[in-house]
């Protein structure tokens, strides 16, 4: 009986954690400049994503970008719990984007995350910056890379694009997908987003991972993490405890973020060690 425990268990996991897409590259429509064009249709392997409609009011995550020497992108991504319950208004501020005057980026190679483009090197177009919630927490050394894959957890994949005009079949955690690219400099925008969470507990939930700031070629800039900033994420509306997590007072500022990941998650390993000591 352990045995079967222990090999569902690990084939979940595996299914939860995979990052495939549901085309295959040769199978996706390119225009004439040989990008990938969305496919009307095409969902995540667990289906659509779910509109959440039990946000606790008032809860507001924030993910400010470090004042660090590896990029000059500043600003603030912060996601807000409707009043009605019903998804997030997300507010973002950004500023030092580079210079769109310069050409385009892939003139450039691919180099570790995160980057700082000098004024002589940095030839990336600020239309084609790209903004994610990634599944990750930045770690304390500032490792954009280590934040893995997108948030997605109805494994819908990157490829192809995702269509703005159907959000609910978009990576839950494609913001720039969904609602639109970087492209000015300074960057302001404001939008609701129906498929994220505020409170602890549903995969939707974003306020235990990151926002990575990259290029359309994948190259990451910068990257902060979340935190509460306002209200109590440990319960939804319809009153389902979630754990704790309570800040006081009203619309506090978050400090910079300076590299220090705020969620520890348990790694494969440990779970597979103590799915394996039901065996013994």
């Amino acid at each position: 009986m352990y045995s079967t425990v222990l090999a569902t268990a690990l084939t979940g996991f595996a299914l939860v954690n995979a990052q495939s897409p549901s085309l295959a590259p040769s199978q996706v429509p390119k225009n004439a400049a040989g990008a990938p064009q969305p496919v009307p249709g095409v969902t995540g392997k667990l289906g659509n994503a779910d509109i959440v409609d039990d946000n606790l009011a008032g809860v507001t995550y924030t993910a400010f970008l470090p004042n660090s020497t590896t990029s000059n992108i500043r600003g603030y991504v912060a996601g807000t719990s409707n009043a009605n319950g019903t998804g997030v208004n997300f507010a973002i501020q950004l500023s030092g984007l580079p210079d769109p005057s310069l050409g385009p980026f892939s003139t450039i190679p691919q180099i570790p995350s995160p980057v700082l483009l000098s004024p002589k090197t940095q030839t990336l177009t600020s239309s084609s910056l790209v903004y994610h919630i990634h599944d990750q927490p930045v770690p304390s050394n500032g490792n954009c890379t280590a934040t893995l894959a997108h948030q997605d957890p109805y494994i819908r994949g990157e490829v192809p694009p995702c269509d703005p005009v159907h959000p609910e079949t978009c990576q839950t955690g494609d913001l720039a997908g969904k609602h639109g690219n970087i492209t000015t400099d300074p960057f302001s925008t404001a939008f609701l987003d129906l498929y994220l969470s505020t409170h602890q507990g549903p995969a939707s939930f974003f306020g235990n991972r990151s926002i990575v700031i990259h290029t359309s070629n994948a190259t990451r800039l910068t990257c902060a993490n979340f935190t509460l900033t306002t209200g109590n994420s440990s319960t939804s509306s319809n009153g389902t405890s979630a754990g704790n997590g309570t800040v006081t007072g009203s619309n506090p500022v978050p400090s910079p973020f300076t590299g220090g990941a705020a969620v520890t998650f348990a790694s494969a390993g440990a779970i597979v060690a103590g799915l394996a000591a039901l065996l013994l």
